[in-house]
């Protein structure tokens, strides 16, 4: 029977240096595993594996069949540059804008190296943008160039064009984009290349990635060449066990995350960076996923808690189906202690799982814990989890079940992970310590400050075509997130100082905008968003009195009470229409998929309103706890 993963090292483990005030520690900081990248940038990485290793399989494309074909370092650096050579002889010159909006996929990686190859900035869009946003993005970048994946983008785009002074080439990926751009450069010597990867340093921006932050106004996050560096050449250290080979079986992974997020597209550098074989799965219907994982069978995977919690359930459901659902929960109940006890045994404060648990634990292993695993593949051992707080109880049962869990905490403005479970000495219920090379700082009102190479230069001024600084004068980075550190240099994060809402998918939405829109609507007097750490937005809605004294008057339904209002059919139908309209402003993840009326008010005297009319957010998720939680049941 195999055993949980036990994660091994290339080097020992480096605790963080501590500053402690008053008994309390304020400061966490864990020295790089890796110098600085002192020249050259991103662009170069295809072409020093092709020199390096030549033959060795750095990616796997799925074909037809449903086989997966290798590409090597070699193949890989030569369409890059044919592409990046299209991408010049068109035009485009350097510091250029490159948007790319498209599904996970091969040549989305593609695209993004060969647009750094040119000198160009990429600019990623998610595929599920409305064309709003779409257009917003592409026009505040002033982007010149957009790559799409297929017919339906590429009429998105078309559509809000006249906007976009700036756009003068458009390209769809599934109607030969990339050949097209191989025929434009072919006449183009591999020195037109060269000359514009020279051009490049550290410190040369490499993409603008769009967030809403905490205020809902989409900002271009400018991340550099070095802040990439800096994050994935000390994660991969940090990592050594996924990113290296430490067994017969040669690290792999399968990509289904978003390139569009920070933390895919990391990811997805840092194997190549490793050169680390890497799938892509552009689907995440639960039966196509399931079929890439059983095809192309990874050794480690990047995942959301929402993704962890689909296996789990769809384990316990499949156990139901086959009236086996009392002994999966026994199974998930072993799975839990064993993984307590190993955790704890690794920090010292445990003697491991005991005998009885080890018997137990091997009994339930062909029934329950291999189904688990082989429904990632069967060979994964390793996952990395990020987005929002995966929870203990998930994490030790896939301890348990085989399967190691690392959960990390970072933003867009930190190139990702500021801070890991550390591989040798992991810690439920916290987000690790400082990837190495960070300070975190806990700030008086306990905001959450950080320090790194990877955080990065600032949100972009389109009209300076700059970053402006977000950090203060000794180079601190201030998240909004609220945390403490422990005793030993934890990090757990408590909450926030404004309201941005995180989905359990790792979805980032402000609810200002959303709750404005639906509150203009006659029939809703407040509206307060909801979702945090949930699958899906939600909304708490209270009625406006005269309008739904007007509504009342004009559908002869003056004699219901307010409770009955608030399960009226015809009602319920007029709200539904106010909630689409609203979910027009955003993208089908940011969209508010379900609600429900409250037959009271929001308002001063009832404690939900401040005396300047803003929701007290806190207060009425604690108050409404029930109604929410249906909303989700």
């Amino acid at each position: 029977m195999p055993q949980p993963a036990v994660p091994r090292s290339a080097s020992p483990l480096v605790e963080p240096t501590k500053l402690v005030v008053d008994g309390v520690v304020r400061e966490a900081f864990v020295p790089p595993l890796v110098a600085p990248v002192q020249f050259g940038s991103l662009a170069d990485i295809p072409f020093h594996n092709a020199a390096d290793a030549p033959d060795e399989a750095v990616f796997s494309r799925k074909q037809q069949d449903g086989t997966w074909l290798d590409v090597t370092t070699t193949q890989f650096a030569q369409e890059v540059s044919a592409t990046a050579k299209g991408l010049i002889a068109v035009g485009l010159r350097p510091g250029d804008r490159l948007a790319i909006i498209a599904r996970t996929a091969y040549e989305w990686t593609l695209l993004d190296f060969a647009g750094w190859a040119a000198g160009l900035v990429t600019v990623p869009i998610f595929p599920t943008s409305s064309a709003a946003q779409a257009r917003e993005i592409l026009r505040d970048a002033e982007v010149a160039a957009c790559a799409v994946e297929d017919v339906g983008l590429a009429r998105l785009v078309t559509g809000v064009r006249g906007a976009l002074p700036a756009l003068r080439h458009l390209w769809q990926i599934d109607a030969g984009a990339l050949y097209q751009l191989a025929s434009e450069g072919s006449h183009l010597p591999d020195e037109a290349v060269a000359e514009r990867r020279g051009m490049l340093g550290p410190n040369t921006i490499a993409t603008l990635i769009y967030t809403s932050g905490t205020t809902g106004e989409p900002k271009g996050c400018v991340l550099t060449h070095g802040n990439f560096f800096a994050e994935v050449d000390n994660c991969v250290e940090l990592l050594h066990p996924l990113f290296r080979s430490v067994s017969e079986e040669p690290p792999a992974t399968l990509l289904f995350l978003p390139l569009a997020h920070v933390f895919g597209r990391m990811v997805a550098i840092g194997c190549v960076r490793a050169r680390v074989r890497m799938g892509f799965a552009p689907s995440t219907n639960t039966d196509e996923l399931l079929a890439d994982l059983a095809g192309f069978r990874p050794t480690f995977l990047l995942a959301i808690p929402y993704v962890l919690e689909k296996i789990y359930n769809s384990g316990r459901a499949t156990a139901e189906k086959m009236r086996r659902g009392a002994s999966f929960d026994r199974a998930a109940r072993i799975a839990v202690r064993w993984g307590d006890a190993s955790i704890s045994a690794r920090h010292g404060t445990g003697k491991g799982p005991g005998l009885g648990t080890r018997a137990v634990r091997g009994l339930y292993d062909p029934l329950v814990y291999r189904r688990i695993r082989a429904a990632l593949g069967g060979k994964v051992i390793y996952i990395i989890c990020g987005g929002s707080p995966l929870g203990k109880r998930l994490c030790s049962f896939f301890t348990g079940a085989g399967i190691e869990v690392f959960e990390g905490y970072g933003l867009t403005e930190t190139t990702a992970a500021v801070t890991l479970t550390p591989p040798l000495k992991p810690r439920l219920d916290t987000v690790g310590w400082p990837v190495p090379g960070t300070t975190v700082r806990i700030a008086d009102d306990g905001e959450v400050l950080l320090k790194g190479g990877q955080v990065f230069s600032g949100y972009w001024d389109a009209a300076r075509r700059v970053a402006v600084p977000e950090t203060d004068a000794e180079g601190w980075f201030a998240t909004g997130d609220i945390g403490e550190l422990d005793a030993e240099g934890y990090l757990s994060i408590t909450g926030r100082k404004k309201d941005l809402i995180i989905t359990s998918g790792g979805k980032n939405t402000a609810p200002a905008p959303l709750e404005d829109w639906l509150r203009a609507h006659p029939l809703v007097s407040q509206c307060l968003v909801i979702g945090d750490n949930r699958p899906y937005l939600a909304a708490l809605i209270t009625l406006d009195p005269d309008g739904l004294a007007h509504w009342q008057q004009m559908h002869r339904k003056t004699d219901l009470t307010a409770a009955q209002l608030a399960e009226d059919g015809d009602l319920l139908r007029n709200l539904q229409q106010a909630v689409d309209e609203t979910n027009k402003l955003v993208s089908q993840a940011e969209s508010i998929r379900r609600f429900a009326v409250l037959p009271v008010g929001f308002t001063e005297e009832s404690g939900y309103l401040t005396p300047s009319f803003k929701l007290k957010r806190a207060a009425i998720v604690r108050d409404f706890a029930r109604e929410i939680d249906e909303l989700y049941g």
